[in-house]
């Protein structure tokens, strides 16, 4: 079934409807030149400017398309108020194969799409896209962050985003088992890419056991060359979140870890990692908690990166940023308070503040 465009009317339906619609505005991109297919999607400006990345991915079909940039831009919403940004969440995905289909050309007329928007959306790094992406797109479009330093940028948003997680580990230890330290603890990590390779030298540099898996052969090389000792790979997730002992499970690729058949089967105590989106559903909160697993929210303990981005709008500072990535460590404690007071998964306790803090900017607004 297809509504008066074409389009497959449950998409419409979730954007006009659903709990997880909302958006202020969603734009489908074309640029038959280059072979651009894009979404970028605004789900809210109460607190600033949409700030969020461009993942390059090849999606089965246009609508599952949308359907992710819809949740992405819903998520960088609650994570730019949880990392007390001035900045709404936006999220744009680009359809096709990164390593086949894209060209300095599709990249240009998307930097176009994004600067057609004057500024309601500011873009940055996200799956299949890297700093020297980011320094094309910006070629052509002034918001644009996540660039190179040789072009007045940060660089690789995934060092602190990984610092992030780690606190966010720290945190959660601390709530578990009464100390922050993560020495001796046996970590699973899920993708080992941008962001799982710093994630694993802070947990060794610490004294942590690490496990991992990933997709790719060569990611997972690399991670045991650099760490001769302390580090094992298991083949796929599957086996990883079996791993007997395990004490914490980090998803760090794509969303949709947590669901109807993972959720069972998991032996860790934990889950922080810094995929977004992790819970495949409404319900998944309360079924991590009825196992008295504690979930940290990836919303909150990922928002390294996006700290990071929203920073070099104004001048970046590493040490600022890093400053600012630490107090995830105090943010997720926060949470798991709130949780605990109120009764609620720590998921449904982050919500509440988030979406109480985007509730206060625009009844702020509206008083003016």
């Amino acid at each position: 079934m297809t509504d008066v465009t074409g389009a497959p009317a449950d998409v419409l339906h979730t954007l006009f409807h659903s709990d997880q619609g909302g958006h202020e505005q969603v734009v489908l991109c074309q640029d038959r030149a280059s072979g651009l297919k894009a979404v970028i999607a605004i789900h809210s400006t109460a607190l600033g400017p949409a700030l969020g990345g461009t993942r390059f991915y090849p999606y089965a079909t246009e609508a599952e398309a949308v359907a992710d940039a819809l949740n992405l831009a819903r998520g960088m919403s609650y994570k730019n108020a949880m990392a007390g940004l001035d900045h709404g969440g936006g999220k744009a995905v680009i359809i096709g194969d990164p390593e086949r289909d894209k060209t300095e050309d599709l990249l240009l007329a998307y930097g176009r799409m994004v600067a057609s928007l004057g500024g309601r959306y500011v873009t940055a790094c996200d799956v299949g896209t890297y700093v020297a992406d980011m320094d094309v797109v910006a070629r052509e479009c002034r918001w644009t962050t996540g660039r190179s330093p040789e072009n007045g940028g940060a660089g690789d948003s995934s060092v602190l985003t990984a610092f992030g997680v780690y606190q966010g580990m720290r945190a959660s230890a601390q709530h578990v088992w009464g100390d922050p330290s993560l020495r001796g603890r046996k970590v699973g990590i899920a993708g080992v890419g941008k962001v799982g390779h710093h994630l694993v030298r802070h947990l060794r540099d610490e004294g942590a056991e690490v496990v991992i898996t990933d997709v790719r052969e060569d990611a997972v090389r690399r991670i045991l060359d650099e760490h001769p000792e302390g580090v094992t790979a298991v083949a796929g997730t599957e086996a990883l979140i079996r791993v007997e002992g395990l004490d914490i499970y980090a998803p760090c690729a794509l969303g949709g870890a947590l669901n109807d058949l993972t959720v069972p089967v998991l032996t860790a105590k934990v889950v922080c990692g810094a995929a977004n989106n992790q819970l495949a559903h409404p319900g998944v909160e309360k079924d991590l908690a009825d196992r008295g697993i504690l979930y940290a929210p990836d919303y909150v303990v990922n928002a390294g990166g996006v700290i990071q981005v929203a920073d070099e709008l104004h001048g970046f500072d590493f040490d600022r940023c890093k400053e600012k990535a630490s107090k995830i460590f105090d943010t997720t404690l926060a949470i798991f308070a709130r949780a605990k007071e109120d009764g609620i998964p720590p998921a449904a306790a982050a919500d509440r503040i988030a979406e109480q803090r985007m509730a206060d900017a625009r009844a702020g607004r509206a008083a003016r």
